[in-house]
Parts: C-alpha cells; sequence; structure tokens
C-alpha cells in the first residue's frame, strides 16, 4: 500500500458530478429546517459532511435555534435515516426535554415546574405522549464535558457502534470544552476543535452543529448606536473567529436588537418592533449565499418563527 498522501484531480472531478447528479435525482438530500427561509440561505438545508457555527450573545436564541432544529428535523425529513449525537455541556437533559415540553404545550417552563402551579392531567399527558414519541428517534446525549480528545474517542466509538450511520452531531457550546493539559488557553483547545470537526466530517458521514459564544466587541456602546452598520455581528465577533472560521461551512451571527436597546438597525434603519425580534446574519455560507434574515422568538414557548423583513424608518 503507498504511503502517498496525494490523490488524483480526476477522482475529486468524478465525485463532484456524481454529487451534482445524486442532488439532482434526490438521492443525496439536505436535511431540512422548520424554516424555508434559512434553507434557501444554505443550499436547501443542511448538507451532510458540513459544520454549521451558530454564534450569538447569552439570550439571543442560539441554543433554541439548535433544539428546533434537532427537534423537527425528524418530522421535516420523514424519508432520512439517520441519528443524532449532542454534546450537550450547557444544561442537563431534563431541562432540555422540559423546554421542548414547553415548545408543544405552549406553556412556559415556570407553569410546567412551579411548585405553586397546578399542572392539568390534559398537559401532563400531552407531555407523556410527546414523550413517548420522541423516544422512538435516534437522539443521544452526552452531558459530561471533556476535552476535544475525548470526544474524538467518543464520536469514535458511537460510529463503529452504529455502523457508521448517518449523524447529526451538536455541541453546545465551544467554551464548554475543557482544555487539556497541553493547551495553553482557550484559544490553543479551539484551534483543536476546529481541526476535530474536519477531521470527523472527511472520515464519517456526518453533519456538525456547533454554538459559539460572541466576544466582548459587540459590547461596544458605539455599536448600539441606532441605524450603524455596527449594529450587525460581524465575523470577528465570534469568539475564537480565527481558529473556527477555516472550518466552518456555514457562520451565522444571531443579534436581538432590543437587548442592545437599538430601535432601528443598521444603515437601512429596520425598525425593531419587540425584545422578540431576532436577526439571523449568514456570514459564511460556503455552498449558499450571505444575507441577513429576520425571526421572532418567542422565548415562552421556546420556538423560532420566521418573520417578514421589518419596515424600514421614514425619515422626515
Amino acid at each position: 500500500m503507498s504511503d502517498n498522501a496525494w490523490g488524483g484531480q480526476y477522482t475529486a472531478f468524478n465525485e463532484a458530478l456524481k454529487y451534482m447528479l445524486d442532488r439532482q435525482s434526490g438521492k443525496e438530500k439536505s436535511i431540512q429546517t422548520p424554516w424555508p427561509k434559512f434553507n434557501d440561505a444554505i443550499t436547501d438545508g443542511l448538507e451532510w459532511n458540513t459544520l454549521t457555527v451558530i454564534g450569538g450573545r447569552p439570550g439571543s436564541g442560539k441554543t433554541l435555534i439548535k433544539d428546533q432544529i434537532i427537534r423537527e428535523s425528524f418530522i421535516h425529513n420523514p424519508a432520512e435515516d439517520y441519528r443524532v449525537l449532542e454534546f450537550q455541556f450547557e444544561m442537563v437533559g431534563r431541562t432540555s426535554a422540559i423546554r421542548e415540553f414547553s415548545s408543544i404545550t405552549g406553556k412556559t417552563y415556570k407553569e410546567l415546574c412551579s411548585a405553586g402551579t397546578i399542572l392539568d392531567q390534559q398537559t401532563f399527558d400531552k407531555c407523556h405522549q410527546y414523550a413517548k414519541t420522541r423516544v422512538k428517534n435516534p437522539v443521544d446525549i452526552i452531558s459530561t464535558p471533556m476535552t476535544v480528545n475525548q470526544m474524538r474517542e467518543q464520536v469514535d466509538a458511537y460510529m463503529n457502534e452504529h455502523r457508521g450511520q448517518k449523524t447529526i452531531i451538536t455541541l453546545d457550546h465551544t467554551i464548554l470544552v475543557k482544555r487539556a493539559p497541553y493547551q495553553n488557553n482557550r484559544l490553543d483547545m479551539l484551534f483543536e476543535l476546529g481541526e476535530f470537526f474536519t477531521q470527523v466530517k472527511r472520515e464519517y458521514p456526518v453533519m456538525f452543529i456547533a454554538l459559539s459564544q460572541l466576544n466582548r466587541n459587540i459590547d461596544n456602546p458605539d455599536r448600539a448606536v441606532d441605524g450603524k452598520y455596527g449594529n450587525y455581528v460581524l465575523e470577528s465577533d465570534i469568539f475564537g473567529s480565527d481558529a473556527m472560521l477555516q472550518h466552518a461551512d456555514t457562520l451565522i451571527g444571531i443579534n436581538r436588537p432590543a437587548k442592545q436597546k437599538i430601535r432601528f438597525y443598521g444603515p437601512d434603519r429596520y425598525v425593531i418592533q419587540d425584545d422578540k425580534t431576532l436577526v439571523l446574519h449568514f456570514l459564511k455560507a460556503r455552498n449558499g449565499d450571505a444575507r441577513m434574515s429576520f425571526f421572532k422568538a418567542a422565548f415562552e414557548r421556546m420556538e423560532i418563527m420566521e418573520m417578514d423583513t421589518p419596515p424600514q424608518q421614514i425619515r422626515q
């Protein structure tokens, strides 16, 4: 067996042509998200063997978006055969499950769990029936924080156990991955994490959805001035962007303008009417278009919805 690392360009062209034909015939499909505008921005949904990084401030809805993609993926992609493996370092599995109950019942987390609230039988039965349905979907959760090398060991073991079945792998979120003793800082960890994403998506039929925080640049008061380009989330705002950008196929920055008291968003001065408006900036879409889209968050029932582009401020 040759030790040469190179391969013929002819092989790459053949693989590309086959992929194009498989896409056209429907043999190779993207995973549809619940939002047509989201799908349209990234080649008709999330493609296999890609990394999508979603960055946002605390409370911006990034975990909500990831959860809804996973929760509804089995509804929107019934013919697809795949599993889900979640590295869920930010919250315990029970909390995540209650958030799902909140979404399907329309009741808040507090209404479902408060000792002072009487939970009616109909609501409990609805949650119970939903749980029985959901456990049929192959979703596995790892909640113990670990290093990149430990994550790699878990992924290798998981893919071996499930015979290389297609798998959506999520990470919530990048900054909670443990540093190894040989890593001097979080940036070292993020560079290794980026290499892990690229290696795994080349070796296995997987796609990654990784959540990231924004750095402190976004908190600069000048960026909260109405009607400025600085209102927008930029690539450089993603925490550890130098480490992650080269590995990401899609990079999405989420902004919740009302949290910064922005009333007229960006140079086009879109009117922000309430604190539920989210702006998704598709900062990098290797297989799609860079664009900006508006969404509405119903945080009380853990749901994200598309919305029309807001009107622009009319200047006198």
